[in-house]
């Protein structure tokens, strides 16, 4: 008991335990109709046999229907104006949309970035982006060009 006073845990308290779902908050039956199609076709894809195709070709419909499902949160509210902070909020916090992925949407640049791996330096040869950020002015006549992780075909903010 003593030593676990002096690390700094109290003895005899039990946590908090959260016993109801958080309600959404007005303006969730707006966007409900959407999220709950986007979710259905994720549950579509997730179950869809992968045989025949590549590793990483199996994951890209996941991620196009992530970043469809975060556009969709993120024009809702920066660009319609049709959804209150509160309700945009709750989607951040329960997993309808990529917070990081739309506050690079928010900055030059990155206004059509299709994912986050895309421009992390790290995950690429030569420590560069990926090749779906160039502009399309840059690449050769009619090559065509698909993201490894995510199969995006393009989104360089050029283009």
């Amino acid at each position: 008991r003593e030593a676990r006073r002096r690390v700094g845990l109290c003895v005899g308290v039990m946590p908090r335990v959260k016993t109801g779902k958080e309600q959404p908050p007005e303006g969730w039956e707006k966007i409900e109709p959407t999220l709950t199609e986007l979710d259905k076709r994720m549950r579509d894809v997730e179950n869809e046999p992968h045989e025949g195709k590549r590793k990483v070709e199996s994951t890209w419909p996941i991620h196009r229907i992530h970043h469809e499902r975060s556009r969709y949160i993120y024009e809702m509210f920066y660009k319609k104006k049709e959804i209150s902070r509160e309700l945009y909020d709750y989607c951040l916090r329960n997993g309808y949309a990529d917070a990081a992925l739309i506050a690079k949407w928010k900055k030059p640049g990155y206004e059509r970035v299709c994912c986050l791996r895309c421009i992390q330096r790290s995950d690429h040869n030569f420590d560069t982006t990926c090749i779906c950020r160039v502009p399309k002015s840059k690449l050769a006549e009619g090559k065509v060009v698909e993201c490894v992780h995510c199969g995006c075909r393009g989104c360089a903010s050029g283009d």
